[in-house]
């Protein structure tokens, strides 16, 4: 069993910085490809980066590019999305996901994290 925990979320404004980490336990995160994911008030959830198990392959939704970096610290077992210059559009609950498959795609992801909240104020 994984168990993904999310913290670093929180009330930042516009053009602020967060970083968000995920942590697990059970199963050692270093064996799973790290993804984050975020859903906003009353749209669906949506991908927004991910990142091979070894750090090597990473990818993002257009719209971060540039602005988001995606991290892992396999000895921490702990996966990161540095977020800066963030927008009121970044507005949602983020969550952490992890998945056996290698590929660095936005589905199959089979363990979540409860989420945690980002409020970007203009």
């Amino acid at each position: 069993q994984v168990q993904l925990v999310e913290s670093g979320g929180g009330l930042v404004q516009a053009g602020d910085s967060l970083r968000l980490s995920c942590t697990t336990s059970g199963r050692a995160f270093n064996s799973l490809t790290g993804g984050w994911f975020r859903q906003a008030p009353g749209k669906e959830l949506e991908f927004v980066a991910a990142i091979s198990w070894n750090g090597r392959n990473t990818r993002y939704k257009d719209s971060v590019k540039g602005r988001f970096t995606i991290s892992r610290d396999n000895a921490e077992n702990t996966v990161y999305l540095q977020m800066n210059s963030l927008k009121p559009e970044d507005t949602a609950v983020y969550y952490c996901a992890g998945k056996a498959s290698v590929l660095v795609t936005p589905d199959a992801y089979i363990y979540w994290g409860q989420g945690t909240q980002v409020t970007v104020s203009s």
